[in-house]
């Protein structure tokens, strides 16, 4: 799917590009064996912190906090910001956030820009709005670098290329490099991405980087990077423009400090990721290196809509992509099924708000309602109830296509009438004895709603009959 394809994600799209991913094995091996590892490290680093679940609560306080007095907060860092040196831009929406990074780069007269990992860029598609400009951007972040090579957007949060194989990458460097380069040489790979990317970082004339927060009391933003690509794109190219999120505001550096702790250990287990830079406006006369201007793009695009309502909760996301990795319907359908920067269940709520519920009718649909993204947060989001009141609205302002809406209103009227369940329930088991195969139900053809899988067979007595003689209660006893 190339970065153009797919921004929307109606049920058909949905289903269409989920069906292609569980089907493809090396993309269900490299999902399950990435999220597993992150899954399985994001454990053990949060147990070896004392107090995990108060700090979590006490994060939680903080970021429910900062986005009561946002406005206030936000102002605080632009004067900050500025003070230091820093110039500072508000953008309304992803146009303006495009066209002040386009004319910085006109006005500076710079051709290539290096781009560190950025949700925030890949949200406004800046590397598009560049490109129409006649501006060359490349990706410096591994992950991101790959996936730029094969044409796609990202399939994850924090791992953008968490869905290719190491020969799917060896084959993209060999096309990239003109020569051949072994899959199971790691090392060589590595080192032909850093020779590469070396001549884009030399000769840039733009960096740009996301943000991970900005601190309102100095001014600053904080980097966090495992790789040292963003510390060359802040550094090396003469201007630095920063796009962020107004969400993402710390208002003193002890919040930020909460915001740390649980980043790495909630993204990839790590007590702290092997890079946290912090830019506080340019480089000043003393300093060896760094750019000579420093742009702050305060970045909007429907955020501040969301501030005091039902949904306002989802601005507390720090991006760790914990949710993801416990999805069970991510971790199936991939990333590039949401058709959007921000996938698994934060996308899914995320995703409706920013650009619209009648373009991403699918998402709110894309969850179980486990609650294990609840459960993993480290800011303790409720995403199942917002996912449920994105239900609601579909259902109130007739987003969904007619037949699901037909066949939703038509089960709530039988769930809301007794003895029509009950009918229905035992007539249901009548029709269903000829397609009934090893407990499992098999429609014939294009009738049978999941494709491969059997559909469980109706119980020969309903719960409801076991519960009222008494039956039920018998064999919880026994157990």
């Amino acid at each position: 799917m190339t970065a153009e394809h797919q921004r929307s994600a109606t049920l058909s799209q949905f289903r269409s590009t989920a069906r292609i991913a569980i089907e493809d094995v090396h993309l269900q091996g490299a999902l399950e064996g990435a999220t597993g590892r992150f899954r399985a490290h994001r454990q053990d680093a949060l147990a070896e912190l004392p107090d995990a679940d108060a700090l979590r609560d006490h994060f939680k306080a903080i970021r429910q906090a900062t986005l009561a007095r946002l406005a206030e907060h936000l102002e605080t860092f632009e004067v900050n910001a500025r003070a230091a040196g820093a110039q500072v831009h508000w953008a309304r929406d992803a146009a303006e956030a495009g066209g002040i990074v386009t004319e910085i780069a006109n006005r500076h007269g710079a051709r290539l820009v290096t781009k560190s990992k950025s949700m925030a860029t890949e949200e406004i598609h800046l590397n598009q709005v560049l490109a129409a400009a006649g501006i060359a951007a490349v990706e410096t972040d591994l992950g991101e670098w790959i996936i730029q090579l094969a044409g796609e957007p990202p399939s994850h949060i924090i791992a953008p290329a968490i869905h290719k194989t190491k020969g799917q990458v060896a084959e993209l460097f060999t096309r990239e490099a003109g020569r051949p380069l072994a899959a199971n040489d790691i090392p060589l790979l590595t080192a032909e991405a850093r020779r590469m990317l070396r001549q884009k970082f030399l000769a840039a004339g733009l960096g740009v980087t996301g943000a991970n927060l900005g601190v309102a009391e100095s001014g600053s933003i904080v980097l966090v990077t495992n790789e040292g690509n963003a510390e060359m794109v802040t550094s090396l190219p003469p201007v630095h423009v920063v796009v962020m999120g107004i969400e993402k505001i710390a208002p003193t550096w002890d919040d930020a400090a909460a915001w740390l702790a649980l980043l790495a250990r909630s993204a990839t287990g790590q007590p702290l990721s092997i890079y946290t830079t912090v830019v506080t406006g340019p480089a000043r006369p003393e300093d060896a290196d760094g750019p000579r201007e420093v742009h702050i793009i305060l970045l909007d695009n429907n955020r501040s809509r969301q501030v005091g309502t039902a949904y306002e909760e989802a601005l507390q996301c720090i991006r760790c992509g914990a949710c993801l990795n416990v999805c069970p319907v991510y971790r199936e359908a991939g990333g590039h099924a949401y058709g959007s920067p921000y996938s698994g269940p934060i996308g899914a709520v995320v995703t409706p708000l920013l650009f619209g519920l009648e373009k991403y009718e699918a998402l709110p649909q894309a969850s179980s309602l486990c609650g294990a993204c609840l459960e993993v947060c480290p800011v303790r989001i409720d995403l199942p109830r917002m996912l449920l009141a994105l239900r609601a609205e579909e259902v109130a302002e007739h987003v969904l296509p007619w037949p699901e809406r037909l066949a939703e209103s038509a089960a709530a009227f039988v769930l809301a009438h007794e003895r029509l369940m009950v009918w229905g329930a035992r007539l249901l088991r009548l029709l269903q004895t000829p397609f009934v195969r090893q407990g499992g139900v098999r429609l014939p053809g294009r009738l049978h709603p999941t494709g491969r899988r059997s559909l469980p067979a109706l119980a020969p007595r309903p719960f409801r009959d076991l519960w009222r003689t008494g039956e039920a209660l018998e064999d919880q006893e026994e157990i």
